[in-house]
């Protein structure tokens, strides 16, 4: 039995959906997997769960660089949505970047619970689920 009800993807590159997809399948990590290719297509989608009634996914693994709206500016309206909506939200950065600073400015937003370098292991996602549990 799946962890989550619901995990979400908000990357570009369509490869990394794929092998997110199968990876999230493999560990029984969640019901459910929302797929978003940018920042603005996911705050978008989100926006309008919350509309709509429904809640928003407990987890996010969010990429920093995507074309028209990418992961810091997702960042910086995902933390407009009322706390009471977003507060049991996890948001795990998922970035090939490897510089110190994306690290520490990514710390910086209390949504964030994690930054993880690429490529996420199935290892990883177990790691995640047992803080959850």
């Amino acid at each position: 039995m799946a962890v989550f009800q619901t995990a979400c993807i908000i990357d570009d590159d369509q490869i990394y959906q794929f092998g997110m997809k199968i990876l999230l399948r493999e560990v029984d990590f969640s019901e459910e997997i929302l797929i978003y290719q940018d920042g603005q297509e996911a705050i978008d989608a989100l926006q309008e769960r919350l509309s709509s009634g429904d809640t928003l996914p407990p987890v996010i693994f969010l990429d920093l660089n995507m074309p028209i709206k990418d992961g810091w500016e997702f960042l910086d309206d995902f933390v407009q949505i009322p706390q009471r909506d977003r507060e049991q939200v996890n948001i795990y950065v998922i970035s090939s970047s490897i510089n110190p600073s994306d690290e520490d400015r990514a710390r910086k937003y209390e949504v964030v619970s994690n930054y993880i370098v690429k490529p996420i292991t199935s290892e990883k996602l177990l790691e995640i689920i047992a803080q959850h549990q």
